[in-house]
């Protein structure tokens, strides 16, 4: 028996034992799973409730996100109306008090930054408008730069023991994306204020920062399919406007803005619009090494 006890020790002490990350984190877009990796490292597991050729609004509260999200010690959103279709079910059925609305476990990312685009009124007949602001602020360098470091210091009130971690990480992760920023500042310096279209109304931020205009959607209203009489007035704001080229996000069906653009004859850039969207877009500063690069070739085509 002595012998058994023994052998059955030694077994058990010859099994690896596998690390187990402090913080399980629950990401509904894959831009903050992203960034939660890069600030948290091996402290972090990191699930990402949606991929970059998904259309974040139409999302279905799957049981496989339900029971993430019932282990998760910490829940990264967008906000501002962005999951309202599908989140507040999940969380519902849950049942994780860590991760409710106004626990520490809950985070928005729009709690970082200003909004923009914000509507003066709120109808149904103006299409599918969020009513604190546009909640596609990850197409800003600026904006991911504000929510890294409101993220970080979450993550250090969650998990206090790895704070020190937690800090160390977004210092260096910070002092990186300052770099890249200027360095994709400096590269889209032409683009500013030429004047470009876009498929749908998410792209407020990108344009804003580097100073581009969107002169036409080809969306009459944001979530409405354009009909044919309006795509001929797109067609017409284009020579009217000087419109150079139109851009759309990877999830986004490619043939409206492929038709525009060949009857307009101006180039068609699909652009990543979150990591994964792009099969070389691996991470945040690759998004945006691909992102800049496009509409700089579009620019110059």
């Amino acid at each position: 028996m002595k012998l058994a006890h023994a052998l059955l020790g030694a077994f058990v002490f010859a099994i690896p034992i596998r690390a187990q990350a402090a913080l399980d984190i629950f990401a509904c877009e894959p831009e903050w799973a992203s960034l939660a990796e890069a600030l948290g490292g091996d402290k972090v597991s990191v699930y990402a409730a949606t991929n970059g050729l998904q259309d974040p609004h139409q999302v279905q509260a799957r049981p496989s996100l339900i029971a993430r999200a019932r282990t998760a010690d910490l829940v990264v959103c967008t906000g501002a109306e962005l999951e309202t279709g599908w989140m507040p079910v999940i969380l519902r059925r849950a049942g994780n008090a860590r991760i409710q609305p106004g626990s520490p476990g809950y985070f928005e990312a729009v709690s970082a930054v200003r909004l923009l685009d914000a509507p003066s009124r709120l109808d149904r007949a103006d299409g599918d408008v969020h009513a604190a602001g546009n909640p596609h602020i990850q197409t800003s360098p600026r904006n991911i730069r504000a929510v890294a470091a409101a993220l970080s210091r979450r993550m250090q009130d969650l998990d206090s023991t790895n704070a020190d971690v937690y800090a160390k990480r977004t210092e260096d992760f910070l002092t990186r994306w300052d770099g890249a920023t200027r360095r994709w500042e400096e590269m889209a310096r032409p683009l500013k204020g030429i004047h470009i279209a876009v498929a749908h109304k998410n792209w407020i931020y990108l344009t804003t920062w580097l100073g581009m205009d969107e002169a036409a959607a080809l969306e009459p209203k944001p979530g409405i399919p354009p009909g044919p009489a309006y795509l001929s007035q797109v067609l017409a704001d284009v020579p009217r406007k000087s419109i150079r080229f139109l851009i759309y996000a990877a999830y986004e069906d490619a043939r409206p803005a492929d038709y525009v653009a060949g009857q307009a004859g101006i180039p068609a850039v699909p652009l990543p619009f979150t990591v994964g969207g792009d099969k070389d877009a691996g991470d945040l500063f690759s998004l945006f090494d691909i992102t800049i690069a496009r509409l700089v070739a579009a620019h110059a085509s």
